[in-house]
């Protein structure tokens, strides 16, 4: 898989986040933080869609490229910086 934009890595963190927000809500305050995550997941898929019909790559595979470098970063290494 090639780079991965960063506007797509900060478009599934802030839906993550968005997705986080719902533990604990109940009522309307429940709600309108579900139409706060689906909207911001909504404009995730959107752009991997975009990018994956711009690039020609599987927009299947980039999604999972992105959601694992999300949900499961790679450690830096450190001793490269030093």
């Amino acid at each position: 898989m090639q780079q991965i934009p960063d506007e797509l890595i900060t478009l599934e963190r802030t839906a993550e986040q968005e997705r986080a927000r719902l533990a604990g809500l109940t009522g309307d305050d429940y709600d309108a933080q579900l139409r706060r995550w689906r909207e911001a997941s909504a404009a995730f898929h959107t752009a991997v869609t975009e990018h994956a019909t711009a690039t020609q790559i599987s927009r299947y595979e980039l999604e999972q490229a992105v959601k694992k470098a999300v949900r499961h970063p790679e450690p830096k290494d450190d001793a490269a910086d030093q």
